[in-house]
């Protein structure tokens, strides 16, 4: 049985949804391919033997990819079977089967691909025919599973250098890997992908096994680690036994890890751990700094509550990287200028990615952000090519300056942070009829900033 798996983007690091259904697949006898195509061209000759072609589909962009992709796999192979799963499978399922999808999986699925591995495989013994048909699993769908995790398999994936490197700030770049703790979300935040599949279900990965998967990447070259569980804090206890677990066994390794605004404040006891262990950044989804625009996106934080996050984490010397979702339905010309001069007055110029000032909401398929009834009233009809309902902003002033503002950050490259949010600071004045005003020089030196160096988010 051959078996083909297929990332088409992950954010720029090693894809761990490759690598986990991997090591699933090997142990039930299957020769499994695994192709990375942000960094490698498709393997057409294996493509076009293969059994079983997988496409992992965690995010809006990589679903996108994916698209064109089908049509030309199926062109070099009509006989094999072809599945697509993860976080953006089951809402595009419709679109995916119209294209000839033939098993749609979403989160947790490494028991179902073996399932569906093990089926092929019988049904190659008894028939020797075609893999191109229809499976269904009698599992729930609307039930997650409880997996037995093992050891990811990074077995024919790109070297970790090809990847995001973390960058120290001083000019030194640092060999970086990925794992996850953890995986879904106890929270329902209104605009997040993992909610219409996890539904609230959280998963924690024993130690044992993140310390495995971490050593791999070590032994690999990594210097740095991503944790990317949506939530770190999400199971504070495991999350601390995991970060005392690593520094034990490789203390000159760093981490960054993701945490909601909520529970920095609710568990501040542990940030000291995070940052006595290697914790060098902590990424958080602030999304906004207008509380009505916070509530109506059921974040659970308010502006003053992030205010005291930044607070609490510089106390113990921890970095709060936030990220945003700085257009909105609801952003206004003034409370885009309000985004702006908070970041400056908590002397976050330097630590907030440009990028993170021109993201525009997305409302995907099953998005719960449908549930508001002014939000079914704004959208339009579904667009199958960018997998959205596209929205308009009742102010079209605020439309224009999103695009200005993409058009600053796409043409500025690597310039210096403080450079391109001075040129957005100044338009963004300028549309709210303001007069131009240079931010002071910021507290924090850009020497004392890690980042990883991906530039996209989603």
């Amino acid at each position: 049985m051959q078996v083909l798996l297929i990332s088409t983007y992950d954010l720029g690091r090693q894809p761990f949804g490759l690598a986990s259904p991997a090591a699933w697949i090997r142990e039930v006898g299957a020769t499994v391919t695994c192709a990375d195509l942000s960094r490698d061209s498709l393997p057409e000759s294996v493509a076009r033997g293969a059994d079983l072609i997988a496409i992992h589909l965690p995010m809006h962009t990589a679903t996108r990819l994916a698209l064109p992709l089908i049509e030309r796999l199926k062109n070099l192979n009509r006989q094999a079977h072809f599945c697509c799963y993860g976080l953006y499978g089951p809402p595009n399922g419709a679109l995916l089967r119209q294209l000839g999808i033939h098993t749609v999986l979403g989160a947790e699925v490494e028991a179902e691909l073996v399932s569906l591995v093990e089926h092929l495989q019988q049904k190659q013994i008894s028939s020797n025919g075609s893999m191109a048909s229809n499976f269904e699993l009698e599992e729930d769908e609307n039930k997650i599973p409880r997996l037995r995790f093992r050891v990811p398999d990074r077995t024919g994936l790109p070297a970790l250098s090809r990847y995001a490197s973390l960058c120290t700030g001083d000019g030194k770049k640092l060999v970086t890997g990925y794992t996850e703790a953890s995986r879904g979300c106890r929270h329902l935040c209104r605009h997040c992908p993992i909610v219409p599949i996890y539904q609230g279900a959280f998963r924690v990965v024993p130690v044992d096994i993140v310390v495995a998967d971490v050593r791999a990447q070590v032994d690999a070259g990594a210097k740095h680690i991503t944790f990317g569980d949506p939530d770190f804090f999400n199971g504070p206890r495991h999350a601390v036994r995991v970060v005392e677990a690593l520094a034990r066994s490789f203390p000159n390794v760093t981490y960054d890890v993701t945490i909601k605004i909520q529970h920095l404040l609710s568990h501040s006891q542990y940030l000291r751990v995070l940052s006595d262990t290697g914790c060098l950044f902590v990424t958080s989804a602030v999304e906004s700094v207008d509380d009505r625009v916070l509530a109506l996106l059921d974040k659970g934080h308010t502006c003053k509550d992030f205010e005291r996050a930044v607070e609490l984490c510089e106390r113990v010397k921890l970095l709060l990287s936030p990220t945003f979702v700085a257009f909105t339905p609801w952003t206004s010309v003034d409370g885009y200028v309000d985004l702006l001069e908070t970041i400056v007055r908590l002397d976050l110029v330097e630590v907030v990615s440009p990028i993170q000032l021109g993201v525009r909401l997305l409302i995907p398929k099953g998005s719960k952000l449908l549930e508001l009834s002014e939000i079914r009233r704004l959208v339009e009809p579904f667009d199958q090519v960018n997998l959205i309902y596209p929205w308009r902003n009742l102010d079209p002033r605020v439309d224009i300056l999103q695009r200005d503002v993409m058009k600053i950050i796409g043409s500025r490259g690597s310039d210096v942070r403080r450079s391109v949010f001075n040129d957005i600071r100044s338009l963004a004045r300028e549309v709210a009829g303001l007069r131009p005003e240079m931010y002071p020089p910021p507290a924090r030196p850009r020497a004392t900033v890690p980042y990883l160096d991906e530039p996209w988010y989603c």
